[in-house]
C-alpha cells in the first residue's frame, strides 16, 4: 500500500515542500530510503523502530520503501523521522487518516517515541503557508516559533502516540497561538546603555553618526580606552526594527540553531562578536551542510570584529564583498545558497603592537617595522570599505571620577530614528533605507555639497590622497550628518566633520 505525508527542507533562508512516499509490499523485509538522504536521514531507520515499537504499534515485516521527493535535492537532518513513521502506519493500515494532504509534519523522534525540536522551523512554515498548507504537527518546543505565522494551525506534540491520536480524531491536540504583533512590540529592554560611558562624547557622535545612515565604523585606541564597551551598546541606539525585518533575522537563527530556548521570536538588533581565531567558513558561513556565518546571523544588526588585526586575512578579505553587496553567496557541489547580511561592521584595534602609540600616558615600545607590519594585516581595500575611522583617547581619571551622567541610549535613539525617517521618506520607492547605501544616480541628486562645502572637500581629496570610494563614502557621512541636524542641503560644516572621520590613503589609521 502507498501513503504520502508532506514535509519541509531548507534551502538557504527559505524552504520547499518535501513529499514522503512510503511503499509496503510483500516481500523479504527491508527498509530502504531514496530521494537523496543524508547520513541523519538515513539513520532514521533505526529511531523509527524503535519509536513505533516503544508506541505500542508494530513495524511492518515487509518491504519498506520511502521516496524524498523531489528526489534531486538533498534532504539533510532528522527532521523527517515524524512524516516517515507517519506515512509508514498509515500505509501499513496502522493509523486511519483522511485529512494529512492539509499538513506538513516535522520533528525528529527519540528511540521512546518523544519528539526532539529541530532547527530551521520558521522559514519552513512560511514556505507551507505559501504553498497552500493550512496546519502543522510538529515537536512542541517549536510550537511557539511556528505559530508567529497566524494564518497557519499549528499543533505542538510531545510524542508520536499524542500525533498518532490526532491525526486519528481520537485526541485533538490544543492549537499553540502566538500574537506576533504583540510579541514584537513588547520587546526587551537592551541590557547596555550609553549612559554607563564616562566622558568618549567625541566618540558617541561619531557611533550616533554611523547607527543614524547604517555606516560602518573602525575604533583605535590603547588598551582599556573603552572601544568594546561602546561597540556593546550600539545595538541599543539603533532604529527600531520593523517586524519584516525581526522575521527575517528570527528565521536566520532559527536555521543556525541560535534562537534562545523559549524565544519564538528575536525582537532586538543582533550584536555578533566572533573570536579572532574564526575560520573564513565561520564568518561567512558554508560548511558540508551550508549554513549561516556571523555576517548572517549578524543580519539588521552589528558586527563586531575587537582586535581586527589578529583575525586571519583571508576571513577578513570574505567581507569584501559582503560590505558592498548585502548578501553572500555560498556555492558547494549539491547547490548554490544565498544568505542575507545586512549589518553593520564595527571594527576596534589598537595603533600599534603593544597599543599606546600616541598614547600621552604611556610609551610606546615598537618600532616603525613592528608597526607597519601590525597595520598591513588589515588591507587597505577592506579599510577603505569603512567609512568612518575614529581615534579612541585613553578616558582622564576626571572623567571616571566624575558622576555626571551622559545621555542615555533611548535620547540617542531617537535623534537616531528622526534621521532614518527623513532617509526613508527621501528614498521612498527605491530598494535604499538609509545613506550608507546610496547609488551613484541618487548621490548625484541628494549629495551635493555647497559651494564652501565643495571647496573643503577638494583640497581633503588632494592633500589626504583620497580614493574616489572614500570621497563617495565622505559624501554619504555628510549626508547623514545634515540628516540629523535636520538640514536638507549638505553645508561646509557637514562635510569637514565627515573628513574628520575619514583616514589618509596610507594604510596608517592613527
Amino acid at each position: 500500500m502507498l501513503a504520502k505525508i508532506n514535509s519541509s527542507a531548507l534551502c538557504g533562508i527559505n524552504g520547499f515542500i518535501v513529499e514522503v512516499e512510503a511503499d509496503i509490499s510483500n516481500a523479504l523485509p527491508a527498509f530502504d530510503i531514496v530521494g537523496l538522504p543524508d547520513a541523519a536521514v538515513k539513520e532514521s531507520k533505526e529511531r523509527i523502530r524503535s519509536a513505533i515499537k516503544n508506541t505500542g504499534l508494530s513495524m511492518p515485516a515487509k518491504k519498506i520503501i520511502i521516496n524524498l521527493a523531489p528526489a534531486s535535492v538533498k534532504k539533510v537532518g532528522a527532521l523527517y523521522d515524524l512524516p516517515i513513521s507517519a506515512a509508514i502506519l498509515i500505509a501499513s493500515d496502522q493509523l486511519k487518516a483522511s485529512d494529512t494532504n492539509e499538513y506538513i509534519f516535522l520533528g525528529e523522534l527519540a528511540l521512546d517515541g518523544t519528539l526532539r525540536p529541530v532547527h530551521g522551523v520558521l522559514p519552513m512554515v512560511i514556505s507551507a503557508y505559501q504553498n497552500g498548507f493550512k496546519k502543522v504537527i510538529l515537536p512542541f518546543e517549536n510550537a511557539r516559533e511556528a505559530a508567529i505565522i497566524d494564518s497557519m494551525e499549528v499543533y505542538g506534540a510531545k510524542t508520536l502516540l499524542e500525533v498518532i491520536k490526532h491525526i486519528s480524531g481520537e485526541e485533538i491536540l490544543p492549537k499553540t497561538n502566538v500574537c506576533a504583533a504583540e510579541l514584537f512590540s513588547r520587546g526587551d529592554e537592551y541590557p547596555f546603555d550609553f549612559a554607563d560611558v564616562k566622558g568618549q562624547e567625541s566618540i558617541k557622535r561619531a557611533l550616533e553618526i554611523a547607527a543614524a545612515g547604517g555606516h560602518n565604523i573602525a575604533m583605535s585606541g590603547p588598551p582599556g580606552s573603552g572601544k568594546t564597551m561602546l561597540a556593546k551598546r550600539v545595538p541599543g541606539i539603533l532604529p527600531d526594527m520593523s517586524f519584516d525585518e525581526a522575521l527575517e533575522v528570527t528565521k536566520i537563527h532559527s536555521i543556525s540553531g541560535a534562537l534562545p530556548e523559549n524565544v519564538p521570536m528575536i525582537t532586538n538588533r543582533p550584536f555578533r562578536s566572533p573570536h579572532h581565531t574564526v575560520s573564513s567558513v565561520g564568518l561567512s558561513g558554508g560548511g558540508t551542510n551550508p549554513r549561516p556565518g556571523e555576517v548572517s546571523l549578524a543580519h539588521n544588526g552589528v558586527l563586531f570584529l575587537d582586535e581586527l588585526p589578529e583575525f586571519r586575512r583571508d576571513a577578513l578579505e570574505i567581507l569584501r564583498q559582503p560590505l558592498e553587496d548585502r548578501e553572500i553567496t555560498i556555492t558547494r557541489a549539491g547547490g548554490t545558497y544565498t544568505y542575507p547580511c545586512n549589518f553593520m561592521l564595527i571594527a576596534s584595534y589598537n595603533p600599534c603592537p603593544c597599543g599606546y602609540l600616541g598614547d600621552p600616558n604611556h610609551t610606546c615600545v615598537c618600532t616603525d617595522s613592528q608597526i607597519a607590519k601590525y597595520m598591513n594585516r588589515i588591507s587597505g581595500p577592506l579599510l577603505d570599505r569603512i567609512d568612518i575611522q575614529v581615534q579612541v583617547p585613553a578616558v582622564t581619571f576626571e572623567e571616571l571620577e566624575g558622576r555626571k551622567t551622559g545621555e542615555t541610549s533611548a535620547q540617542i535613539r531617537n535623534r537616531v530614528n528622526k534621521a532614518r525617517k527623513i532617509q526613508l521618506e527621501r528614498y521612498k520607492g527605491t530598494n535604499i533605507y538609509s545613506n550608507s547605501r546610496l547609488t551613484p544616480e541618487l548621490m548625484e541628486k541628494y549629495c551635493i555639497p555647497d559651494a564652501a562645502g565643495s571647496k573643503i572637500l577638494k583640497f581633503a581629496f588632494e592633500s589626504m590622497g583620497l580614493s574616489g570610494r572614500a570621497y563617495n563614502r565622505i559624501l554619504k557621512v555628510s549626508r547623514t550628518i545634515a540628516d540629523l541636524a535636520g538640514c536638507e542641503d549638505i553645508k561646509a560644516e557637514h562635510i569637514s566633520e565627515a573628513i574628520q572621520y575619514r583616514t589618509p590613503e596610507n594604510n596608517k589609521p592613527f
